[in-house]
């Protein structure tokens, strides 16, 4: 059972996208590897931007500091 986990920021996902991102997601495994989509997981955690951190700043700072 092939398992899949994306990690996004929190902002403003729409359902819509996260529907298309497992559809997509999915359908990648199916493609490439020959995996059964009806045992194909796929799990989507959004992370809030102070909870991410790139180059030793949480990306709440980075985009601040970007406007």
């Amino acid at each position: 059972m092939p398992y899949i986990n994306i990690k996004i920021t929190r902002e403003g996902v729409t359902p819509e996208q996260k529907a298309e991102l497992v559809r997509g997601a999915t359908k990648l495994l199916v493609d490439v590897l020959g995996k059964n989509p009806q045992t194909t997981v796929v799990v989507i955690e959004e992370i809030d931007t102070d909870n991410w951190g790139i180059g030793g700043e949480t990306v709440t700072v980075r985009r601040t500091r970007k406007q």
